[in-house]
């Protein structure tokens, strides 16, 4: 899920939300996305806290802040409801 921040938030655009099954999985998804930025645009992120533990891997790329959580930390924090008033777009799951 993508949450559009411009509206009331000065320090980054978006919020991009996923899932992995568990932490070994949350792990891997961020290991993905930041190969791909790297490797495709360049970009690596400003800062990242979590990855060792990988319940919520948060991932600063300032215009965009990635979110990767295990089920029970997504279902905990539920950010699409503390930011329900932002514009939201969900995204089918990829399978690779």
């Amino acid at each position: 899920m993508i949450l559009d921040m411009r509206p009331v938030c000065t320090y980054t655009d978006f919020f991009v939300l996923c899932t992995g099954r568990n932490p070994r999985q949350t792990k891997s998804i961020y290991d993905e996305v930041a190969a791909r930025l790297r490797a495709e645009e360049g970009a690596s992120p400003r800062s990242v806290e979590g990855a060792a533990e990988g319940a919520w891997i948060v991932v600063d790329y300032l215009d965009t802040v990635l979110h990767v959580f295990t089920p029970d930390t997504r279902a905990f924090y539920r950010l699409e409801d503390l930011w329900g008033d932002v514009p939201q777009m969900e995204l089918e799951a990829v399978a690779g």
